[in-house]
């Protein structure tokens, strides 16, 4: 048997292990050419197979290929979310000292005095923003600009809020203390840098293929009791044991490895850049707080060549940093008079711009404002109330925070562990069928009968067509989704190209 028999035969869960034995020759053969019963029938149309019965076949051919090419991603980016979800928890213990004080006093000392101690600690530093505690026993965060960082990277001084002692210092990214930021980096690009972000993009741009797919399958299956859609046949027994398990669990975690791929393809370096202006087209973009102070140049003075030359440096070195005469203290006061009381992030005054003061609250129920403060006399400039972001914005910061773990807390993270095990599973499971239909009896590749190839020609037009315009429109807008299933059909081709001159090598040599 060839190759094509054998990816075909993998893929179908219907097909009978063994076609000769489930049809057995009969003992008393039938004529070659028995007269017809309804000599009608010899001349009525072949019947024309339902939209499903047509469409089958080309899903469990691409479910196969997606299953056995895309699940070892899968499987590495299930592995390391895992270990990802379970960073957040991790490093509350691993760094310990640095995020939590001592003892809780009677009052805190002023922002303005827990940075001069944490600049005291790091004089190399350039300070660019400040999180209060958030919490009685939690530490204050002063994050530096330094020498020697990587880009992305920033140096964050942990103030006891009640002393002004400094508890610790330590490389961060973003709000990812050095464990979790090792993990995420690992999580999205192996630790490869760019090239290693094509890994999570295109397991992410398969995931939702793979789920759909295979859920439009397995609800299109016959079965006896409906319980067993969602709940795993105990009666089942070898390869049926192990696709009722698949498939009903599939059931269950089908959403939510939907929402894991939109979600990722967000960030993503391809789709997510697609993704961005589809966003900024349909007016759903996230807004920022306009910070800019009265006088101030505008962001983007010198056209699209701004920054480079000495022209450019000499007009931002002539922009004077703005008067501080409020102190970072004041910044919060007038912050906390307009509304914005939780959780905050302060970035200090930079050339040209004012205070920002945002909420970082991302937990249910959460607390994302923001305001700019005029340094000068604490005047609020501008308000941004998190209600007031457009539609699609709030969606995808939810979206995010939920594939991160942050929108419900530890249960969140439990979620995604759970997620990523079951994700694990669902592979494991997936070959394992596929090596309980492997030969017993012959060395060949395999035995069975093949799905037959070109099954897309029995779709009708006003299914065919529109499905190839989608097909088309979403592999240009996930540029690797399209790019690997160009790949998958040449070398579907290739194997049906081979096959055939196997066949017609074979006759001729009869």
């Amino acid at each position: 048997m060839s190759l094509d028999e054998a990816v075909v035969r993998a893929a179908d869960p219907d097909a009978p292990e063994n076609p000769a034995a489930e049809n057995p020759a009969p003992e008393n053969p039938a004529p070659e050419n028995p007269a017809p019963e309804n000599p009608a029938a010899e001349h009525a149309p072949p019947r024309t197979p339902g939209t499903w019965a047509a469409l089958r076949p080309l899903l469990l051919r691409l479910h196969f290929y997606a299953g056995v090419l895309i699940a070892p991603l899968l499987l590495v980016a299930a592995t390391t979310g895992l270990l990802y979800a379970g960073s957040w928890q991790a490093e509350k213990i691993l760094y310990s000292d640095q995020l939590t004080v001592d003892r809780v006093g009677a009052s805190a000392q002023p922002l303005g005095a827990q940075v001069a101690a944490a600049k005291n600690a790091a004089p190399q530093g350039k300070v660019t923003s400040v999180w209060p505690a958030p919490e009685a026993d939690a530490t204050t965060r002063v994050i530096m600009e330094s020498p020697g960082l990587a880009e992305g990277e920033t140096l964050t001084v942990f103030v006891d809020p009640y002393t002004a002692e400094v508890r610790g210092k330590l490389t961060t990214v973003g709000d990812a203390l050095p464990l979790r930021a090792w993990l995420s980096e690992f999580h999205s690009s192996l630790q490869l840098g760019e090239f290693g972000r094509n890994y999570s993009e295109l397991a992410a741009s398969w995931l939702w293929v793979v789920a759909l797919g295979g859920l439009a399958l397995w609800i299109g299956r016959k079965r006896a009791r409906k319980a067993a859609l969602v709940v795993p046949d105990r009666t089942a027994t070898g390869r049926r044991k192990t696709l009722s398990w698949h498939g009903s669990a599939g059931v269950w975690i089908v959403l939510g490895l939907v929402g894991l791929s939109a979600t990722g393809l967000t960030w993503s370096r391809y789709a997510g850049e697609n993704i961005g202006e589809l966003k900024d087209s349909l007016g759903g973009g996230t807004p920022a707080v306009a910070a800019k102070l009265p006088g101030a140049p505008a962001a983007d003075a010198g056209g699209e060549h701004a920054g480079h030359g000495a022209a450019a440096g000499d007009q931002a070195a002539a922009v004077p940093a703005p008067v501080d005469a409020i102190g970072i203290d004041g910044a919060v006061a007038a912050a906390r008079s307009a509304g914005v009381t939780e959780s905050l992030r302060i970035t200090l005054p930079a050339q040209g711009k004012g205070y920002v003061v945002k909420e970082q609250d991302k937990q249910v129920p959460v607390h994302l404002d923001a305001v700019a403060v005029d340094p000068a006399d604490g005047r609020v400039m501008d308000e941004l109330r998190f209600a007031d972001h457009p539609l699609l914005a709030q969606l995808t910061r939810f979206g995010i925070d939920l594939h991160m773990g942050l929108t419900f807390g530890l249960a969140n993270q439990l979620a995604l562990a759970v997620l990523a095990v079951l994700v694990m599973f669902m592979v494991v499971w997936g070959y394992r069928m596929w090596w309980l239909r492997r030969p017993t009896k012959e060395r060949t590749l395999s035995v069975g009968r093949p799905q037959p190839r070109g099954a897309w020609r029995k779709l009708p037009v006003t299914v065919l067509l529109p499905l190839a315009a989608a097909t088309a429109v979403v592999g240009w807008f996930v540029p690797l989704l399209g790019i690997s299933l160009l790949v998958f059909l040449a070398g579907d081709l290739a194997l049906g190209f081979a096959a055939s001159r196997r066949r017609a090598g074979a006759g001729a040599g009869v």
